[in-house]
Order: C-alpha cells, then sequence, then structure tokens
C-alpha cells in the first residue's frame, strides 16, 4: 500500500512540473532543444588534425639593445655597412645605416668590424631526435614498422638534453626543424624548435608554428621493406602507397566533414573514430600541414608533384634533392622549394647527378634555395655550406650576392617552414633572432660570436656563463664540473 501510494505521488508531481512547463508559452520550437543534444566530443576525441600539444617556450630575459657599426646581411637583399639595430622587448625595433636614431639610456654593443645576420634556421635536422651519443636506446627518429607512419610526431621522441643542440648553437642556429627518418613512404609529423636551454621538448617548442609531414621517395623505402619482403619494394610500390593512402585520407575527411555538417544543423549522427594516421594525411589535405618530402632525383621530383596535383596538395620543398638543377623551372613554377647541401654528393646511387653548382642553379631559375643539415655536424657549419654553394655558382658568372646568399640559411629555411612572418630575416616587428660573427660569415675561418633568440643572449663565445651544457655533459669528464 505505501508502495503504491509512493507511485502514485511520484506521478502526480510529474504531471504538476509538466503543466508548470507549459505556462511558459505552448508555442515555444522543440528545434532548440534538438540541437542541445548535439554536444561536441572532447577535444581528443574530435579529429581536428591541426591539433597539437603546447608549446610552454617562454624567451628569456632581455634588454633594450643597439648593435652600431657592424656589417648587416637582412636576409631582405640588402647588405648595410657601418650599420645600426635596434633590439626592445625581444623583437626588432630597426636596421638602418649609421644615421639609425639609437634611444638614450639603453645598452650599445660596439659591433665595428663585426657582421650581423638573422639567426641560422637549419630546415632538416635530427638532432633530439637521433641524439648523441649515438646509441641504439635513443635512436628514435625512424618508426620503421610500416610504410605509411603518417601518425607519428617527432615532437615526442625529441631528448632536449641532446648536446648537439648548444654545438648547433654555437654555430649560430636558432631555430631548427626537426624532423622523422626517411625509413618510410609517410615518416610522420616534423616539430619546429627554438635553440635554446631546456629541460623539455615543450619548452623549446615554437609557437604556433605548422606541422610538416615528412615523405620519402627513392631508395630507403625500397630498401627498408623490399628487404624485409613486403611493398613497396619497386619505384611503382612507392606511388602506389602515396595514392593508396590520400584516398583513404580523402574519405577520412568526408566523413569528418559529414559529421561536422550535421552537428552545425542540430542532427544525431556518430562521430567517426578518431584515427591519428589519416588525421594527418587529412590535415595536408586541408592545407593545414605542410609537406616535406625527402627526394634526390629530379625525375621521382616531378612524379610527385603530378601525384600531388592529382590529390590536390602542395609540396612545401623537396629535400635532398641534388638533382632539383635538372628541372629547376619546373620547382620555380610551382613554387617549391628545395632543401639542399652543395658537397655531399656521390654517396649512394640517387646521389650521384649532385653537382656543388645545384643551388646556385635554381636561384638563377628564380627557384627557392635552401641549405639544409641533416646531419649533426654540418649544422654546426651551415654558413660554410652556403659558402660553396654560392662559390660555385659565381665560378660560373652568376654574380651571387651575399646578401641573396644569407637567404639560403636564413628567410627561406623560415619560408618553407611557415614561420616567416615571425622570423628568418631582420626586420622591424619580427624576433630578434640574430648572430654576430667575427668576421664574413661566408669565410671560413668566421666564428659566432654571439647568438641571441628573441633578444636575450643565449650564447657567448668568450663568456661561459653563456656557454649552456645539457645535463648529459655535465659531470662528464672535460665537461661541468671537471672545467
Amino acid at each position: 500500500m505505501i508502495r503504491w501510494r509512493s507511485v502514485a505521488m511520484a506521478t502526480s508531481l510529474l504531471a504538476i512540473g509538466l503543466s508548470a512547463c507549459a505556462t511558459t508559452g505552448t508555442t515555444a520550437p522543440a528545434k532548440p532543444a534538438e540541437k542541445a543534444e548535439a554536444k561536441p566530443l572532447p577535444k581528443g576525441l574530435d579529429g581536428q588534425a591541426s591539433s597539437g600539444f603546447p608549446s610552454t617556450y617562454l624567451p628569456l630575459p632581455s634588454r633594450p639593445t643597439a648593435f652600431v657599426g657592424a656589417t648587416i646581411l637582412t636576409a631582405t637583399g640588402q647588405q648595410i655597412d657601418n650599420g645600426v639595430i635596434f633590439v626592445a622587448g625581444g623583437k626588432i625595433a630597426s636596421v638602418g645605416g649609421p644615421e639609425t636614431p639609437i634611444p638614450a639610456d639603453i645598452a650599445v654593443i660596439d659591433a665595428k668590424g663585426k657582421w650581423i645576420t638573422p639567426g641560422i634556421i637549419d630546415a632538416h635536422s635530427h638532432l633530439g631526435v637521433y641524439p648523441s651519443p649515438g646509441v641504439s636506446a635513443r635512436s628514435d627518429g625512424n618508426e620503421a614498422t610500416d610504410p605509411n607512419t603518417a601518425q607519428v610526431w617527432a615532437e615526442h621522441s625529441v631528448w632536449p638534453q641532446d648536446p648537439g643542440f648548444n654545438r648547433a648553437r654555437a654555430g649560430g642556429v636558432t631555430t631548427l626543424q626537426i624532423l622523422p627518418g626517411s625509413a618510410n613512404l609517410f615518416g610522420g609529423r616534423s616539430v619546429t624548435l627554438k635553440n635554446v636551454p631546456s629541460l623539455t621538448m615543450q619548452g623549446m617548442k615554437f609557437p604556433d608554428a605548422p606541422y610538416g609531414l615528412k615523405m620519402a621517395c627513392g631508395e630507403n623505402p625500397k630498401r627498408v621493406y623490399g628487404g624485409k619482403g613486403r611493398s613497396p619494394s619497386t619505384a611503382m610500390g612507392n606511388v602506389f602507397g602515396y595514392r593508396k593512402a590520400w584516398i583513404d585520407a580523402a574519405d577520412y575527411s568526408r566523413k569528418w566533414d559529414d559529421y561536422r555538417s550535421k552537428q552545425q544543423k542540430g542532427e544525431k549522427g556518430d562521430a567517426p573514430k578518431r584515427d591519428l594516421q589519416l588525421e594527418t594525411l587529412a590535415g595536408v589535405l586541408k592545407g593545414e600541414i605542410l609537406v616535406h618530402n625527402h627526394c634526390y632525383r629530379a625525375d621521382e621530383e616531378a612524379v610527385m608533384v603530378d601525384i600531388a596535383k592529382e590529390f590536390g596538395y602542395k609540396i612545401t620543398m623537396f629535400h635532398h634533392a641534388v638533382e632539383s638543377y635538372k628541372i629547376a623551372p619546373l620547382l620555380a613554377r610551382e613554387g617549391i622549394c628545395s632543401a639542399t647541401w652543395s658537397s655531399w654528393t656521390g654517396f649512394k646511387m640517387e646521389s650521384l647527378d649532385g653537382i656543388d653548382a645545384n643551388a646556385a642553379i635554381l636561384w638563377k631559375a628564380g627557384a627557392c634555395v635552401v641549405i639544409h643539415s641533416d646531419d649533426p655536424i654540418m649544422t654546426q657549419r651551415l654558413n660554410q655550406e652556403a659558402a660553396i654553394a654560392m662559390t660555385a655558382g659565381n665560378k660560373l658568372g652568376y654574380g651571387i650576392s651575399r646578401a641573396e646568399a644569407i637567404k639560403w640559411i636564413t628567410a627561406n629555411p623560415a619560408k618553407s617552414m611557415g614561420i616567416d612572418g615571425k622570423t628568418g630575416s631582420l626586420e622591424a616587428g619580427k624576433a630578434a633572432d640574430l648572430v654576430v660573427w667575427s668576421r664574413d660569415p661566408f669565410s671560413v675561418y668566421a666564428q659566432a660570436e654571439q647568438v641571441f633568440v628573441d633578444g636575450a643572449l643565449i650564447y657567448d663565445r668568450k663568456d661561459k656563463r653563456f656557454q649552456p651544457k645539457s645535463d648529459f655533459e655535465l659531470g662528464q669528464p672535460g665537461q661541468g664540473a671537471f672545467n
């Protein structure tokens, strides 16, 4: 009996509640209630291709400073003799000749006889993912388990204590793009780092820099997977792998687009399952992720251009690209950069036709040129590698100036990495990333004397307080406490 009365009371209360709701107006539309049911997915489940992990980078302390008397290469095509650079708040405030006004009561550095350039940017580095010492326990650059590993991200392999970062900084490198290796057709996402001392990768991560996708054509995927008795084992197998992956990515992207369209209309529908591999590829198709394509031979570069056109994405840069000179007009027309060396040729079959003047011929054709390292030693001497390439072009009578060649290791890599609005050249409003050189940076005798990132002194060749050691180096013979 008691139980029956409880049920009856609950029924009565429900009826009262419903009638009370009715008094608010019987003509209220039901559509808003339907929309409320279409709740957005939690961020980790909603397939947003450009989503990523946060940067915690904070610029080191700096002070307003004027550099006076130096020869300045701005990386905008200018060489300014006896120039002045004024930096404040971590940004470049002004650049000009000796008449440039200098505010009172600020620090002034006499740079007479020195040269100043933007900080060097290495667009192809494996520091942190193939760190020193080179032991198997830290060989984290190639997830060589499948031809398509677009789902992996280089930042999750970066070891920030790699001593190579400190050595690169001593060579004037202020920014690096860390790429996965080239074992796979799709190697994974790149990450752009500020070359500053940090205990975490997040503390180095360049804020808001776009991600890149590392792709590889040519010998490496064929060797790695053909050697396992798997596909691809031929060039045509490589191309099939790319095309299949882009078809799958386009299908995945359509499913998410359909789901989001239904959400906006207040319609019900199940979200697709998030797929990290396809999410990265879909990000490329949407133009949110840049493509960095390891490719040596000109004929294979041309094939990759065809594939990009078939699926509607853009190749940002070919890496290594030692035969780019053979198709320089095509690359200029397509707006594709070539990241290359000057003197690394002939070390495997696909590099056989590399020449020292590769970069110069590209420049002459109006194509974008980048000098990169792909090496923990060369990254310390990218200025010298650019000098070799410039000299090779000038032997052909091209008349390449230092003001142009400096772009190959500063402004052009910044462009290819999508950060040229923030760094890469000495222009008002950009980050005060700069290097003070002991002499002409295209001299083999030049040394980076001081290196600044966001206006903060992070390396000084003459002051050990600004010669950071990684935690790994501390306590090693000849390092840290043993000095």
